[in-house]
């Protein structure tokens, strides 16, 4: 059984298309740039594919029973107004959308449903994690779409729907789970690649690499990036389950969305030891670090110690050789009046005083430890 909340469109509905079919785009114009693909499906099937907003609104006017999937990317402030009059979207998730920079979140308004889902894609060239923004509107016989980013790639999940009309046909809430479906799965190159850095991160800790601090800072960043655009998620998945008998959901969607959850709980699981596993790598990089800085200076203050020692053995033996020079230059003078100048043994006594000084210098530098 299908959403009751999105079975048929509201009275009144194809007025307001035509009200506003003006403000998309004249019939028959080219594709708008924003516009990626929009088809209006009966019974799960594509009965046509309108080139504009306008052609949309009409086509979708003119099949009973009709539900419209618009698929936008990027659209300017004036295309989400112009939607947002024409299917009555609510205020407050029309400025969502149009601001954009919103965590997944799931908002109920009436009969209108607001979604938003963080992507995510690996970028193996530049190992880095590149995140897109999707806003999903759900209500009666329409998805609007909107995607802000490179990915994800919403023409498979088409692809993948218009492949099996009986699911289509169950209406607005396939598309929203084939595109969470879509999400998830994009996770798990996501996953692969951070975990392969983080190998890498631990190799360049243990050997030594300068430059690993910085690159466990990128890396720790990306993951909480990641975990902020997976975990609210789950909140989004819970509150669909939620409603499970409370809105009569399709047991086939009940059953791929438990998929989606069960994917969804081991990538948040996953994302969540990685932001641990890199916390304890900072602690043992620090610690690397500092016991690196500690050897440094083990190494310097061993050489300044050595080099004090030199220094101090260079001084001693300037020292001790300084006593001769200085009492030979003083006896050297040659003053008419000098003591011991005529003296029969003053030669032998400035000899004798010399190697007496010396000798006492160098028991005495040698009592330190200078020699």
């Amino acid at each position: 059984m299908a959403d009751d909340r999105f079975a048929t469109p509201p009275d009144g509905f194809g007025r307001r298309l035509n009200e506003h079919a003006v403000d998309a785009g004249p019939a028959g114009s080219e594709r708008p740039a924003a516009l990626v693909d929009s088809g209006v499906y009966v019974g799960g099937v594509r009965r046509a594919s309108p080139v504009s907003l306008a052609d949309t609104f009409r086509c979708l006017q003119q099949l009973d029973g009709g539900m419209a999937w618009i698929g936008l990317r990027q659209p300017s402030a004036e295309q989400i107004a112009s939607l947002a009059d024409a299917f009555q979207l609510p205020d407050l998730a029309v400025e969502d959308a149009i601001n954009a920079h919103q965590r997944p979140k799931l908002e109920r308004y009436g009969d209108t449903l607001f979604v938003v889902l963080r992507a995510a894609r690996y970028l193996d060239a530049r190992e880095a994690v590149e995140f897109a923004e999707l806003h999903l509107f759900l209500g009666p016989g329409f998805v609007i779409t909107m995607r802000h980013g490179g990915t994800p790639d919403l023409a498979t999940v088409r692809r993948r729907l218009e492949a099996e009309p009986a699911v289509l046909a169950l209406g607005p809430e396939a598309v929203l789970h084939a595109v969470l479906d879509r999400v998830v799965d994009g996770y798990a190159p996501v996953v692969a690649g951070l975990e392969n850095d983080i190998d890498e991160i631990e190799t360049e800790v243990f050997g030594g690499d300068p430059n690993a601090s910085r690159r466990i800072y990128e890396l720790s960043r990306e993951v909480i990036q990641f975990q902020r655009a997976a975990r609210p998620l789950l909140k989004v998945v819970d509150a669909l389950r939620d409603g499970f008998h409370r809105y009569g959901t399709d047991e086939e969607l009940c059953r791929r969305l438990r998929d989606v959850a069960d994917h969804l709980t081991q990538v948040v699981e996953r994302v969540d030891a990685f932001r641990h596993l890199l916390q304890n790598i900072l602690t043992v990089n620090a610690t690397l670090v500092s016991q690196a800085q500690n050897e440094e200076m083990r190494s310097l203050t061993a050489a300044s110690f050595e080099q004090n020692e030199e220094i101090k053995r260079v001084s001693a033996w300037a020292a001790i050789l300084f006593a001769p020079t200085l009492i030979g230059t003083v006896y050297g003078m040659n003053f008419t009046h000098m003591p011991e100048l005529d003296w029969r043994y003053g030669y032998l006594f400035a000899v004798t005083l010399m190697l007496a000084v010396c000798g006492a210098l160098y028991l005495l530098f040698k009592r330190r430890g200078w020699l």
